[in-house]
């Protein structure tokens, strides 16, 4: 099996590290990486606990096919009580250090308590230390990788810390591996911070072993890579423009949120598109996409690397951006281009820079500097909150400087950090918080792709596309089309697509794979790899078993169903323009057939026959 059987447990309090079996009867139940760290976190934690004291944990948890060849195999997830919303947080990434710490020989790290001053958790292999950190703290992801990297002399080092954002207390902080990899949602990465941790660096030299059947599953791996290559999204249109290849497509059916979600198109789309970000610059005749990158073992390959014209307002006097990072994803350039009405493609890329470079989640931020704005605009925010800077919607300058004050907390980077829910309560306008459960909504207008909304409310790390992404078939037509202007039958797309992932995501491989691969085709690969009869239905069985799993955290940490809604602005302001013009979301026709359908009672709770088809622990 491809499980390493082994956990490290590090006590920061303590000082002291332990190493233990994984449990492989919860692995039998939910696989790996997203649910079977949940499931280590509901054993090990009050669901009431204080998100960023020493109670809380912090798990970094890989799936079984995490390390192997399977296509996409480089996924690990970071798993803990979440500041934003107070509910359970699971983030994944990519990059490298996931398939490095399975390679090490472990499937999970623990982390639990907090150090007294700041230290570095290093891993060699089995052996692991703890290191003080002092000399990293206050600095950089980028600058901290690059110390780290010195001190060891070893280029093989992955490597994912904190950003100075984190260490400010920004609540949308993220951890940051591979330089611009994140586990960026959900505020883990304040987490981290809170626990004295700055990274953690992984060397693994071993590899994977304990394939069940290593003909079979070769041979199954390869089958199934070339059913990606053949595909039209995952072979040609995610490596030619990444995820961007949605900006021209979701604002073209008016589902492109715009101006804190007033809007649903954006005149400046063109700017900031894949197809731009590919264009010549009229300054330097260079491209803003320098290249596309993969993570480990990815046959897909649909990350981009950027530059920023070096004569840009942004950089001039900035060299560490000079030179190639993460370029934009259709969620950040969505969060800090549309959202806050900025078609400067170098500027969303300057903010994005930064994001990476000080650990901020993207989506979060551009959606908090946007509420921000449409307070600015009210004159609820003025110059003097600010420091003389004007929050308009459209300003480059302003959008640059917010990122510049949050990933260092200067200021009005305080407030920011905050979350666009706790921003528009502190200035009195909490009905301009574009937020579910806290969470700041991804790039997809509910209005005008019905089953996203139901998708954004009942999620259960608040607003989230990859927890269902009904996009592939209400737009994409994957697995099959559904008319995105209606509400019938998207409870059971919903349902379903949320059962699909908590599977993959729990796996350790990419939800991407899912815009060509079903559960029919992972469920081969897996039961080649692992013990036991991994069938679909097994598979499916898993995944709504995780479902349930954090929903009753939830509620055990206090949510209701009172949670699953959507600002007001969604269910009841229209879409002025587009397909969806005159259409609000119709989550009141959508929800109680969902409820219904996840047997659980009228007003969201879970009923005593879920609890026992499920097993969930009391």
């Amino acid at each position: 099996m491809s499980w390493a059987k082994k956990v490290l447990r590090v006590n920061l309090t303590e000082g002291r590290i332990s190493d233990e079996p994984l449990n492989m009867e919860w692995a039998a139940d939910y696989i790996g990486q997203r649910g079977l760290g949940t499931r280590y976190l509901v054993e090990e934690t009050d669901p009431k606990c204080e998100p960023l004291g020493p109670d809380n944990k912090l798990i970094f948890a890989t799936g079984p096919l995490t390390g192997t060849p399977v296509s996409t195999g480089g996924r690990y997830s970071v798993i803990t009580k979440s500041p934003l919303t107070g509910a359970v947080a699971c983030s994944n990434s990519g990059g490298f250090i996931g398939a490095e710490l399975k390679s090490a020989g472990w499937d999970m790290i623990i982390v639990e308590g907090k150090a007294k001053s700041p230290v570095m958790l290093r891993i060699v292999n089995d052996q692991a230390e703890l290191v003080p950190a002092d000399d990293l703290w206050g600095k950089s992801v980028w600058e901290a990788d690059k110390l780290i990297h010195e001190k060891y002399q070893d280029p093989q080092i992955r490597i994912a810390a904190v950003g100075r954002s984190a260490e400010a207390g920004c609540l949308y902080s993220a951890i940051i591996n591979d330089l611009h990899r994140a586990a960026g949602r959900s505020g883990v990465g304040a987490v981290m911070a809170s626990k004295n941790l700055k990274a953690v660096a992984v060397r693994g030299s071993r590899g994977v072993g304990n394939i069940k059947d290593p003909a079979r599953f070769m041979q199954a791996v390869a089958e199934h890579k070339k059913v990606l290559a053949d595909n039209a999204v995952t072979g040609q249109g995610l490596p030619a423009l990444g995820t961007q290849v949605l900006m021209n497509v979701i604002n073209e059916i008016g589902a492109l949120p715009t101006n804190n979600m007033r809007e649903v198109q954006f005149a400046d789309a063109n700017k900031i598109s894949g197809e731009a970000m590919k264009e010549p610059r009229e300054s330097d005749g260079k491209p803003n996409l320098t290249t596309n990158a993969a993570c480990f073992g990815c046959t897909i390959a649909c990350g981009r690397i950027s530059t920023i014209d070096r004569t840009h307002f942004t950089i001039e006097n900035k060299p560490q951006y000079w030179g190639n990072s993460g370029g934009l994803e259709y969620e950040a350039a969505w969060a800090m281009g549309a959202d806050t009405g900025v078609g400067d493609l170098d500027a969303v890329t300057y903010a994005n820079f930064v994001c990476n470079e000080d650990g901020m989640d993207p989506i979060s931020f551009g959606a908090t500097v946007a509420a921000a704005m449409e307070l600015f605009e009210m004159g609820a925010i003025t110059t003097k909150e600010t420091g003389g800077m004007e929050l308009k919607f459209g300003s480059a300058e302003a959008l640059a400087w917010c990122a510049d004050q949050v990933a260092t907390g200067e200021g009005f980077g305080k407030d920011l950090g905050l979350g666009s829910k706790r921003l528009c309560e502190k200035y009195g306008h909490p009905e301009l918080s574009m937020t579910v459960k806290g969470q700041e909504f991804p790039a997809y207008d509910p209005r005008g792709i019905q089953g996203m909304g139901l998708t954004y409310a009942t999620s259960n790390r608040g607003a989230c596309h990859l927890r269902s992404y009904t996009v592939a078939s209400e737009v994409l037509g994957i697995p099959e089309k559904t008319d995105p202007l209606v509400t019938d039958g998207k409870a059971g797309l919903v349902k379903a697509f949320q059962d699909a992932t908590a599977a993959v995501d729990s796996m350790g491989i990419c939800v991407f794979t899912t815009f060509a691969w079903t559960l029919e085709n992972m469920a081969p690969q897996l039961d080649a790899a692992c013990d036991g009869d991994w069938s679909v239905e097994r598979l499916a069985e898993a995944g709504e078993r995780i479902w349930n799993l954090e929903r009753d955290y939830n509620m055990k940490a206090g949510l209701t169903g009172a949670d699953d809604n959507l600002p007001p602005r969604l269910l009841k302001e229209a879409a002025k323009t587009g397909p969806a013009k005159g259409k609000v979301n119709g989550l009141d026709e959508m929800l109680p057939e969902y409820y219904s359908l996840r047997g659980w009672t009228k007003d969201g709770q879970l009923t005593a026959k879920v609890r026992e088809k499920f097993a969930l622990p009391a």
